[in-house]
């Protein structure tokens, strides 16, 4: 079975960058990356419980990290997450 994670820029600065994530735009949680200490938090889960937030967010975290690493700190307005 293939992964699709969605990701929607919200807010970015020096310090933190925050996404929107999940399977679509109906419904979503928030994640944000302290670019700082290179850790992730999960601001809101996604509110449908037949979804697994977990699931969701490790790829957004996943996919945000090769933004940060591979992409030397590029976050777009708008990626995916797709496997």
């Amino acid at each position: 079975m293939g992964a699709y994670v969605f990701l929607l820029k919200e807010f970015e600065d020096d310090e933190k960058v925050t996404y929107r994530f999940g399977p679509n735009e109906d419904s979503m949680g928030k994640i944000q990356l302290n670019k700082i200490t290179r850790k992730f938090t999960e601001i809101e889960p996604i509110l449908d419980s037949s979804i697994s937030t977990k699931f969701y967010f490790d790829r957004a975290a996943q996919r945000l990290s090769v933004c940060f690493v591979r992409e030397n700190s590029v976050f777009p307005d708008r990626t995916t997450f797709e496997s």
